[in-house]
């Protein structure tokens, strides 16, 4: 069940793609349906706009009963994902339900990018700057996200 269920997500993400994402197979990883990447692409309006950020994604065998393990490999300032590449997605925690996607995880990620939670954060010295500066947190955020992204 598992391998059909993964098999069919990217067989419907590739014909009807969400904008600004991406999923394929991870070439590191040939025939292995469990290791897959992903590209988002930064939110209209928000300091990571046009940039594109790379993520790595792990499927438990006991997909989807069991949420995904994903991980920014492109660095990014934002208080919801730390230097690790860890994010704060409660749906990707305690909030997982197997009526969730690849696809719509990956959407969700990319909502965190536009409207972050720096009450619940994961850095806590971006998520104070988030709210006590934000004009400085949208500056270093944008000058990071063109440093390190596509």
């Amino acid at each position: 069940m598992t391998l059909s269920r993964i098999r069919k997500e990217l067989d419907c993400n590739s014909k009807h793609p969400l904008p600004g994402i991406r999923l394929f197979q991870d070439p590191c990883y040939p025939g292995d349906i469990y290791h897959l990447l992903a590209s988002i692409v930064g939110p209209v309006n928000t300091p990571y706009e046009d940039c594109v950020f790379f993520l790595s994604i792990h499927l438990p065998q006991d997909y989807p009963f069991k949420p995904p393990s994903v991980l920014f490999l492109t660095p990014i300032y934002s208080a919801s994902i730390d230097q690790r590449g860890r994010n704060c997605l409660d749906i990707l925690k305690d909030n997982w339900t197997p009526a969730l996607t690849i696809p719509k995880v990956l959407l969700c990620l990319q909502s965190l990018l536009s409207d972050p939670n720096p009450d619940d954060p994961l850095e806590a010295e971006i998520a104070q700057l988030y709210k006590q500066n934000p004009a400085e947190f949208e500056r270093i955020a944008r000058e990071k996200a063109h440093l390190h992204a596509w």
